[in-house]
């Protein structure tokens, strides 16, 4: 075999990737594990407002850029066979010449970047549902998808790990893991707030009111300060104690 080709590995079709993925699902889940494999239901990668935003923002790195078409084409053969977001992190199963265990680390979004957007959205987000489906006001959209100030991670806030033996910071495995998250996305759009460790609510929360002044009641005045307090007799038992405990009749001529 010459140099060339065993640097790089022979061609293997998407039909024969995904019966290979399909193959180590089964062998994973006949061991007792669970599995939440990737399946796209079209060609789209992503339909919802979320999902869409997550690829388009990793599509504008040019550091990924040369493994992004590879990672296209393994997602849809179906060879992210399993993938869990939890609090900042990412973990993957990818189906290749082998089983590749993936990782992807988020940092934290920086408090100053999360406490400007709170400030621009409270009170003009009605809903959750709103928020999640980006129905909101085009300028907070903006805010939200900007590259530096909004809500999306840039390559120097990811951690990426697999263990296949590319030594490129984004091999085709994560870049079938970072699209795949895009599809997640259209399930459970939620998990996006989650996956930055920011609170969701807090873009929703109304402006607080202002307190109106209450003036305290006569009973309240009597018990803080120790006083009786003159009450103005109620209408009607005024008149009746004027007249002796007899109410005035005008007389007859």
């Amino acid at each position: 075999m010459a140099y060339w080709d065993s640097q790089f590995p022979e061609y293997v079709p998407v039909a024969q990737r995904r019966a290979k993925a399909l193959a180590q699902t089964s062998k994973l889940e006949k061991k007792g594990r669970k599995l939440d494999p990737v399946k796209l239901s079209g060609k789209l990668i992503a339909a919802s407002f979320w999902g869409k935003a997550w690829c388009k923002n990793i599509e504008s790195y040019s550091d990924f850029s040369n493994r992004l078409p590879r990672g296209r084409t393994y997602l849809r053969a179906g060879a992210v066979i399993h993938l869990q977001l939890s609090e900042g992190r990412l973990e993957a199963l990818v189906a290749g010449s082998s089983l590749y265990e993936c990782s992807v680390d988020l940092k934290q979004l920086a408090p100053k970047r999360w406490k400007a957007l709170v400030k621009q959205c409270v009170g003009k987000i009605d809903s959750v549902v709103e928020l999640l489906q980006g129905r909101v006001p085009e300028h907070l959209l903006k805010s939200m998808v900007d590259k530096e100030s909004g809500l999306f991670p840039a390559p120097r806030e990811m951690e990426m790990n697999c263990s296949c033996p590319d030594s490129a910071g984004l091999c085709k495995h994560l870049a079938a893991v970072l699209y795949a998250v895009g599809n997640r996305l259209d399930r459970s759009p939620e998990l996006f707030f989650f996956l930055r460790s920011v609170k969701m609510a807090e873009l929703i929360a109304k402006p607080p009111r202002k307190r109106s002044v209450k003036e305290p009641k006569a009973t309240e005045l009597e018990a803080l300060f120790g006083i009786e307090l003159d009450r103005a007799p109620k209408k009607g038992k005024a008149d009746k104690a004027a007249s002796g405990g007899k109410s005035r009749l005008p007389a007859r001529r």
